[in-house]
């Protein structure tokens, strides 16, 4: 998640740590030569609780177990899981441990149940002081490896999908370990042109550059990663956020917050795009994916390139963000890179305002036996209405379900014949706006079931009795259409309105609450952040939970994202899909009357698609990529490789941009394929 730590080993003989140490001092002097402008001095400090953490853990502990929509059982079971789960956090690539670290941590495997009942926090700090010194111990050692060249003829490799590796076992396997993992940046570096002087200082400020990283961390940080070990055992939207963190994530929701539109989680090592704001600063570049890695930021043209493998997210999303009007540089490994190639990109930070999420229209015209037929199309980013407006009584205030109303009676003016909601990357937003955008499509009836943690259920209504539009209609979504996207879509699927197209949503069917926690307790005045809790769950109108399994199209397209990677289902502790009793309504019959005529139209376009085509190649590349486990550190057959998947790639892109540029529409396949369904609905 954060910063990975280390240090040196307590293994060492006397003779070796001496050595260790004339090394240590060879290379910081080498360091502080290439580096002699900086001099910032690295100061690492031991870690303990400050006085509100005690009380603060056993709060969130009491809060899980009372509030929580599954009620945590404080046990030997969540004691046993909050072990491993911290320790993986801090180390999931299993670089800084030893295994006679996790042997030693062994011993509280049944202990942390009794530490959340009474408060202690000192077992955390303890696990984070060594894997602090472990860090520190492997950047020297990097920085000893960096004294001389590497050699580039052997047979060797290193293992990058360390998901399931093993924990060290001997100071040489350690070393090992690194110098395999030193040789892999270096090549890549070194493939990319640099020469030994240059890779080697490029890679030593990156290591220095962490380590001073790895000072500013403080008492709250490691408590803040303690206590988000434990709270996403309750399940991954649950998060403790520390008082910088409750501001960070203020910000993020506000109306202004300028940056480049793009939301942030880390993968070992790496900060990944975990999705691109639609209509934001990196959606309108086209340059930035979902997927892609982020390996170091410049500021402007010039600014230097920092790398920022291993940091904080908070100190990434500091880094990125910034005013607008500014340019800010991402050195990336893109999502669907062959090799770890890195590329530079630009994106000007602007400001993610509502009006950029607002809903939008245009009108496709598709011609069928010389005859042309208007399709009405809406883009809905997301589910959004400004309470503040609404509050302070003004009459213009922005909501989906009014936008979306004006612009579906300006598109029958133009006498469309069909309609496309789009929600794909729309990650939800105002339930109340699900429920009432879902009206606009049927008379009336229940819309969405919501559990609470009391398990206490009730319906939420659409009343009116009005419908704006009763023609033929469908639904697109992708992976990242989630929460409130999935509301609206499944109600129209269940009540058989219209036709859900694209890939399998994300499978979140939860409710979050904000807890500010000092209106708990009152600490010496200290502030106590605030920590988000699942206080629901989400139940479609015909009994089955959007939770986990999300919504399954009635026209699926395969995804290029799997399951694991995005999606409820890439965190083990997610609330499992269930059902409860379906609420009373009744199908309008609409959309599948014809379905199998329909489906069987779409598998006969798909077969000659040449898009459908580009898209399973897209997919078995990525699977491809995943399923390579380890990168060679031989530079001929790494710069073969390379070639290999340069060429690769190029040759694609110029295959469709031809495609591009002979069938417009078929760059856009979900949506192409969405206008002749419709027409099939038509006929």
């Amino acid at each position: 998640m954060v910063l990975k730590f280390g240090g040196l080993p307590y293994f060492y003989t006397l003779r070796q740590m001496t050595k260790k140490i004339f090394l240590g001092v060879c290379a910081l002097f080498l360091f502080q030569i290439a580096f002699a402008n900086d001099s910032t001095k690295v100061a690492l400090k031991t870690f303990a609780p400050e006085v509100q953490h005690p009380t603060l853990f056993q709060l969130i502990g009491q809060i899980l177990n009372s509030y929580h929509y599954r009620k945590v059982s404080i046990d030997d079971k969540l004691s046993s899981t909050l072990l491993d789960n911290y320790i993986d956090n801090l180390d999931p690539a299993k670089v800084y441990f030893m295994q006679q670290d996790i042997d030693k941590f062994e011993a509280y495997r049944n202990q942390l149940d009794n530490d959340l009942l009474m408060g202690n926090v000192d077992k955390a700090f303890e696990i984070y002081n060594l894997y602090q010194t472990r860090l520190n111990d492997r950047i020297q050692y990097t920085f000893d490896l960096l004294n001389s060249e590497f050699d580039f003829t052997k047979n060797d490799s290193f293992l990058t999908d360390r998901d399931k590796a093993t924990w060290c076992k001997s100071a040489r396997e350690y070393d090992a370990l690194w110098l395999a993992k030193t040789k892999s940046e270096a090549l890549q570096l070194k493939a990319d042109g640099k020469d030994f002087k240059s890779y080697s200082d490029i890679l030593r400020k990156r290591y220095y550059n962490l380590l001073k990283q790895l000072a500013k961390t403080k008492n709250e940080d490691v408590f803040s990663f303690f206590a988000n070990s434990l709270s996403e055992i309750a399940d991954p939207h649950t998060n403790y956020f520390s008082p910088r963190a409750a501001e960070d994530f203020a910000t993020s929701m506000s109306l202004s917050l300028e940056g480049i539109g793009a939301t942030l989680q880390t993968e070992n090592e790496y900060t990944k795009i975990r999705e691109v704001v639609k209509g934001g600063p990196a959606e309108r570049s086209k340059k930035l994916a979902a997927n892609d890695k982020i390996v170091a930021v410049g500021q402007g043209k010039d600014g230097e390139m920092v790398s920022i493998l291993d940091w904080r997210i908070d100190d990434v999303v500091s880094l990125i963000r910034g005013k607008k009007g500014t340019l800010v540089r991402l050195e990336i490994i893109p999502h669907d890179a062959t090799s770890n190639k890195t590329e530079v990109i630009e994106i000007v930070r602007d400001k993610i305002v509502l009006a950029d999420q607002g809903a939008k229209s245009s009108i496709k015209v598709i011609e069928k036996d010389g005859k042309k037929y208007k399709m009405g199309v809406v883009v809905l980013p997301t589910f959004y209405l400004d309470v503040a407006a609404l509050q302070r009584g003004d009459e213009n205030y922005k909501s989906t379900t009014r936008d979306v109303k004006k612009l579906i009676v300006d598109l029958k003016k133009e006498n469309i014949d069909g309609l496309v909601i789009d929600l794909r990357n729309n990650g939800g937003g105002s339930l109340q706006e699900a429920v009432e955008l879902t009206g606009l499509f049927i008379s009336k009836g229940p819309v969405v079931a919501v559990k609470d943690h009391f398990g206490v259920t009730k319906a939420e209504e659409d009343r009116d009795g009005l419908i704006t539009w009763d023609g033929p209609m469908c639904v697109l979504v992708n992976r990242f259409s989630a929460s409130a996207s999935e509301i609206f879509a499944a109600a129209i699927q269940d009540y058989d309105r219209g036709l859900v197209i694209g890939e399998k949503t994300y499978g979140k069917g939860t409710v979050q609450n904000l807890f500010d926690l000092n209106s708990f307790i009152n600490i010496e005045g200290k502030k106590l952040g605030q920590l988000k809790l699942t206080i629901a769950k989400f139940y479609r109108i015909s009994g089955g939970s959007t939770q986990f399994k999300g919504v399954i199209p009635d026209i699926e397209f395969p995804s290029i994202y799997a399951d694991k990677d995005f999606g409820e289902g890439a965190s083990e502790f997610a609330l499992p899909y269930d059902e409860i009793k379906p609420q009373s309504y009744s199908s309008l019959g609409l959309a599948k009357k014809n379905l199998n005529e329909i489906q069987a139209n779409h598998t006969a376009r798909m077969d000659s698609s040449v898009a459908y085509r580009f898209l399973m190649e897209d997919i078995d590349n990525m699977l491809e990529a995943r399923q390579r486990k380890y990168i060679t550190l031989n530079e001929e057959k790494y710069k073969a490789e390379l070639a290999i998947g340069e060429k690769k790639k190029k040759d694609r892109e110029a295959q469709k941009a031809k495609l591009k540029e002979s069938n417009p529409g078929e760059d856009n396949l979900i949506l192409d394929e969405s206008l002749q369904i419709l027409f099939d609905q038509l006929k």
